[in-house]
């Protein structure tokens, strides 16, 4: 995959993104501990000649850590219009719901669609969830290196057994389960995102925006919008998909029939990809 990494500077602060492909713009927001060099689900649009716009989020990659999320919005919107012309379809990955809803509400003229992927869309953890201060105490950006190398190294050598130590994090099934429904290349997949993934000060930034209700900004979003979720996520509960399809004005809802979170791991995913690009090809009609 050929990418281009870009720096932006503006008032607000620096914006690291990528930029691929040439064709109709879609901006992807990221998940948390990924970056502007994302991989899940891209190749598949760019295949399809979208060009794909990917700005590392605040506090990740070497994007100002900015905690006010419409300073953030209003960085990234300053990446489109340097990138990018007409309108974007956006795509929100998991802790990227809440980047991805607060964009298309700040700027309703520049969205041509909204796709929430296993999207954080309605308070996620809080402090008084384990998971939480679990993960405050190993993605804090004293200890997320030390974290993700020793994964990425572990990963590395035992690909399967580093999944299946991981996997009840992303699925209410038993790995038995899972193991069924796996893509057959899940273990080059999964190594390949634990070597590049990192947390820096953007995970805590999530922790922090993940516990607003956006209902408000979900119910005024007025561009066609798909909402793809598993049943079985265990990262994101299902839940997260009913609320955002409530309350978004025009939107499909997807249950997919895969094992969990990680949904472009699943046996199924090339299935998923058809269901994304035939949705884009409908709303830019």
């Amino acid at each position: 995959m050929t990418r281009e990494i870009r720096l932006l500077t503006a008032e607000e602060g620096t914006c690291e993104y990528s930029i691929a492909g040439s064709g109709p713009p879609v901006l992807l927001f990221h998940g948390g501990h990924s970056n502007c060099l994302e991989e899940f689900g891209i190749r598949s649009l760019l295949h399809a000649g979208y060009s794909v716009l990917i700005p590392s989020r605040a506090g990740y990659g070497r994007t100002t850590p900015l905690r006010d999320l419409e300073a953030a919005c209003r960085l990234y919107g300053r990446a489109v219009e340097r990138s990018a012309s007409g309108k974007v379809h956006v795509i929100a990955v998991s802790a990227g719901g809440p980047s991805a809803i607060a964009f298309c509400s700040l700027y309703p003229e520049r969205v041509a669609s909204l796709v929430l992927q296993c999207a954080v869309a309605k308070p996620w953890l809080g402090p008084s969830d384990s998971t939480y201060r679990a993960a405050r105490r190993m993605f804090n950006p004293r200890m997320e290196k030390t974290v993700w190398t020793a994964l990425a190294v572990f990963s590395s050598a035992f690909p399967a057994l580093a999944f299946r130590s991981m996997a009840p994090s992303f699925s209410c099934l038993p790995y038995s389960d899972v193991r069924k429904r796996l893509a057959p290349d899940y273990r080059d997949a999964f190594r390949r995102m634990c070597s590049r993934y990192r947390s820096g000060f953007g995970f805590l930034i999530d922790l922090e925006q993940t516990g607003h209700d956006y209902s408000r900004e979900l119910a005024g979003i007025q561009a066609p919008s798909l909402v793809l979720h598993s049943p079985q996520d265990a990262s994101v509960p299902f839940a997260h998909a009913h609320h955002a399809h409530s309350l978004l004005a025009r939107s499909e809802l997807v249950e997919l029939d895969s094992w969990g979170h990680l949904i472009w791991l699943d046996q199924h995913a090339a299935e998923h990809d058809r269901l994304l690009l035939s949705f884009l090809e409908r709303s830019a009609r």
